[in-house]
Order: structure tokens, then C-alpha cells, then sequence
């Protein structure tokens, strides 16, 4: 026996019209619990009405009104956030410690929207023109849709619904297909702490639901996070259909180490960024830049440390968890073959994984260890393509100058790292180099809420990033006012351009 897993309209479960239906995994098993609804037009159309008709009385709302339900929001999720982490796992696969971290961080951005009282203050000009006041307010969209991936299904969306929501409007998050019951949980919490019916809604579903999201004319802004090519496909289509638009790519995340950095606190920070959540993480990094001689160091101490790893079942405290789902697994494991191939040292394998330990892993899940691959080049698809896994490659160059030439090369620019004890190098680099956001010894540069999420080039289409300021400006549209009440009189006819006076 599956789970049905439905829609969410109008603060309750909505039953799907049609038949189709995708079937959801626990990754560590490899068993179907779950069989989610894929939605028809009919379906959308039906969850998008219901956000429309719910956002003139949300729009309406009094900010502390709208506040109270953030403050009770933020309370539920915090006092109940296990469950949540225990559902990611179950259909992810992450282990349970690193799904209640991404809950945590997605719950940086409710607090920040809590303040959403200050942030949406505007300007006022007094007498900017004899008795005229000029001033600007911020207004929200109405019904925006939000589109997001498998690798974080709490903390993507909260990157953007908690904002939305504040600044007065509706929603229609539509998540992955393949875990997508944490949605469900967060809708019925909004529920709870009071969100009118409407106003926060599920839509589930294969690329019939997000074209219909991305043309309907009700939908007035798209929020997405995934690869490259769907990036691409749904900026050109919703801002063909006159949307606002904000696609979140994908990355090629680099770490270059220079040759005074600590290289243990490297070699922990590589490990870390780069095999925490399996890999499948937008700021993973998995391309290692050693920097001169250290090379051969900075690979054994990350070998030691990768080869203590366990993994396993993501309940049972194994430090990493399966892939998402075996054609994943599979696909990533084709890339350790394509990188051997092509004369790349495979130093820590993680394709034996499957093999070991058969008393504490199920046979049936969709296991890929830890893997280091040394001497790889820029020609090797193991460093051109994101691969989404738990596969670091290290990339040897002479120079500082090469290492960054190499970065800004890349069509990619989401997130970047530096290993040094210089600051003048530190400084530089956070200067030159072309990517979105950089850590200075800091592995995985995932801003705070009340700083934006988004990378450069490839990365991001649109031009606002995720959360912060960017998200308030994203989901409003500033109107300047310009009033005069003092003067009962009117000065006649005037064909002529109005000045100021």
C-alpha cells in the first residue's frame, strides 16, 4: 500500500481530476511509499483560481495582521521542525541532521519577512511642489508561483513563499515531484497559524502543471530553482507571457587553495561542501583548485577524511545519506567512469560503497559513496558538467592567476571559495572573480536571509537573486503618489508639461 499524495486548495488536501500519478521513493530503501498526483490543465487552473480569488482581501490585510500569522508561523515551525527534517529524509535521503539544518535556514527567511513592516516603508516628499506632497509605496503582484527542486524541498521555497506572503501575496508552490510531501506539511502549518484559505496553495505535477503556471495569465511572477536548460526554458517562457521572472540555475562551484592556506580546515571544508547532503546541493562544491605545491598534501588529507565517512540510511546517524533516486545514482556513477576514462586518478572510490557494510545498508537503496578524483583537467566531463553527487575532482594549477582565470572561464558563477591566510589575495579575489557569491574560508557562501541568494552568468536569468532586499523589491511594484490637498483651487487650464514650482 502507497500514500496518496494531493493537491493542497483552499487550506485542505484537493484531489487530483485525472489519473497520472508519479510514484515517490525512500531513497534508502528503494521502496514506493508514496504515489503523488501529476496535475492536469484542469488541476492548475483550478489551484490558480483559488489563489487569485483569495488576493484581494490578502492584499487588503493589515501588515500587522499579516505579521501576527508570519510570528505564529515562524513559532509552529520552530517548535515542530523534527517532523519536518524526518519527512525530508524519508523522500530525499538526506540524513536528519542535514534536513533539520535546511529547515533551520529556511526559517532565517520567515523571521527576516517578519520584519516585513520596516522593509516595505517608502519615501515621502513634503511640499516637493507648492502644497504637493510626493511618495513612493510598494504593492504587491497578486498570485506568483513558486518552482522548486528536489535538493532542498523545505528550504528553496522558504526562500521565497515567507516574503511573498508578507508583502501581500498569494501563492502556488509547486515542488519536485520526487519528495514532494514536505510542501504538504508546511501548507497545512500555514494553516494552522492562521493564513486564510487561498492564499498558500500546492500544485504537483510534471511540465504540464509548470507551463500552465508559467503562461496563465493570472500567475504574475515565477520563482524557480533548478538546472541550467529548464532555467532557461522558463525565464524565455513566463516573461514571454509578460511575468516577472527570477530562474536559478545551475553550478559549477570551484574551491581554490593557495598554497599558506590551513590545509587541514581545507581539507575539512572539502569534504564538508563537498559530500553533505550526497553532493546534490547548488553550492556543493566540486571542483578543488590546489594552488602550487600542495596538491599532493591537500589530496591525502581530504582521502583520509573522505574514507571515514559512512554512509548509510539517513536515520540510522550515517554521516551521508543515498541519492535521490537509482537513475541518479546511476548517472552519477557514469561520470566516475567517464573521468577514469579519461585519465582522471580515481583516489577514493565510491562506487564500492554498495558492496560494504551489507549488514547496515539496505541492498535495495541507491547508494554512491564519497569520491575523490585527482588530476582532473577542464576537458574532462567530470569538471564540465554538473554532476549533482558526491564526486570532488581536483583541479592542479601553478598560479593564483591561473586558478581565477579558470573560475571566471567557467560558464557557471554560482558560488566560489578561497583557502588563504593573505588578505591582500582574499581581497582580490572576492574583486575579481565572476561569481555571485564567495566564501573567504568559508566552504559553502549561502548568504543570510537578509543578504540575496544568486549567482552570476549561467546561474541566474532574471536579474533579482533570492531573499533579502531583492525578494521584497521581487514581489512588489513600487508606485510613486503625488497629492495636493491643501489648496482647494484648481490654476485653470494648462496644456503645457506639468513643472514643479
Amino acid at each position: 500500500m502507497t500514500t496518496p499524495i494531493p493537491h493542497w486548495l483552499d487550506n485542505a488536501p484537493f484531489a487530483s481530476s485525472g489519473a497520472q500519478t508519479a510514484p515517490v521513493t525512500n531513497p534508502a530503501t528503494g521502496a514506493v511509499t508514496g504515489q503523488v498526483a501529476l496535475a492536469s490543465v484542469a488541476d492548475a487552473r483550478s489551484v490558480i483560481d483559488a489563489a487569485a480569488a483569495a488576493f484581494p482581501a490578502w492584499r487588503d490585510t493589515s501588515l500587522t495582521k499579516r505579521t501576527q500569522v508570519l510570528f505564529r508561523f515562524r513559532e509552529l515551525l520552530n517548535e515542530r521542525k523534527n517532523e519536518l527534517a524526518e519527512i525530508i529524509t524519508s523522500e530525499h535521503g538526506k540524513v536528519v541532521s542535514d534536513a533539520l539544518g535546511e529547515v533551520s535556514r529556511g526559517q532565517e527567511v520567515v523571521e527576516f519577512a517578519c520584519g516585513i513592516p520596516h522593509l516595505l516603508k517608502g519615501g515621502f516628499t513634503e511640499n516637493a511642489s507648492t502644497n504637493v506632497d510626493t511618495y513612493s509605496i510598494r504593492q504587491p503582484l497578486g498570485p506568483v508561483a513558486i518552482i522548486s527542486p528536489f535538493n532542498f524541498p523545505a528550504m528553496v521555497p522558504m526562500w521565497f513563499f515567507p516574503i511573498a506572503i508578507a508583502t501581500g501575496n498569494t501563492v502556488v508552490l509547486k515542488p519536485s515531484e520526487k519528495d514532494p510531501s514536505a510542501s504538504l506539511w508546511l501548507a497545512d502549518l500555514w494553516r494552522e497559524a492562521g493564513l486564510p484559505a487561498g492564499v498558500f496553495n500546492v500544485l504537483h505535477g510534471d511540465k504540464t502543471a509548470v507551463d500552465e503556471l508559467l503562461t496563465n495569465p493570472k500567475i504574475k511572477s515565477v520563482s524557480f530553482v533548478g538546472s541550467t536548460p529548464i532555467a532557461q526554458y522558463v525565464y524565455s517562457t513566463a516573461t514571454a507571457a509578460g511575468k516577472r521572472v527570477q530562474a536559478l540555475g545551475g553550478a559549477k562551484n570551484h574551491a581554490v587553495v593557495l598554497p599558506d592556506a590551513d590545509l587541514d580546515l581545507a581539507a575539512d571544508a572539502m569534504v564538508n561542501a563537498g559530500f553533505g547532503s550526497a553532493g546534490e546541493r547548488c553550492m556543493a562544491i566540486s571542483a578543488c583548485v590546489a594552488v602550487g605545491p600542495v596538491a599532493d598534501d591537500l589530496v591525502a588529507k581530504i582521502a583520509e577524511r573522505a574514507r571515514t565517512l559512512r554512509t548509510g540510511d539517513g536515520t540510522r546517524g550515517s554521516d551521508m545519506g543515498p541519492l535521490v533516486t537509482r537513475a541518479h545514482r546511476d548517472k552519477v556513477a557514469s561520470y566516475i567512469d567517464a573521468g577514469e576514462a579519461d585519465g582522471a586518478k580515481v583516489v577514493v572510490d565510491g562506487r564500492t560503497v554498495s558492496s560494504e557494510e551489507a549488514t547496515e545498508r539496505d541492498p535495495g537503496g541507491f547508494w554512491l559513496g564519497p569520491t575523490l578524483l585527482d588530476n582532473v583537467t577542464p576537458g574532462m566531463s567530470v569538471y564540465t558538467d554538473e554532476i549533482f553527487g558526491p564526486v570532488l575532482s581536483v583541479v592542479r594549477v601553478d598560479s593564483y592567476d591561473e586558478a581565477l582565470a579558470l573560475v571566471n572561464a567557467n560558464p557557471y558563477g554560482n558560488g566560489t571559495a578561497i583557502f588563504t591566510n593573505d588578505g591582500g589575495a582574499a581581497r582580490r579575489f572576492q574583486n575579481e572573480v565572476e561569481v555571485g557569491m564567495v566564501g573567504i574560508n568559508v566552504p559553502i557562501p549561502v548568504p543570510m536571509a537578509y543578504y540575496s541568494f544568486g549567482g552570476w552568468k549561467a546561474s541566474l536569468f532574471g536579474d533579482s537573486h533570492a531573499h533579502g532586499m531583492d525578494g521584497v523589491a521581487f514581489f512588489t511594484r513600487q508606485k510613486a503618489v503625488t497629492q495636493r490637498w491643501l489648496d482647494p483651487s484648481h490654476g485653470g487650464i494648462n496644456l503645457g508639461f506639468p513643472q514643479n514650482g
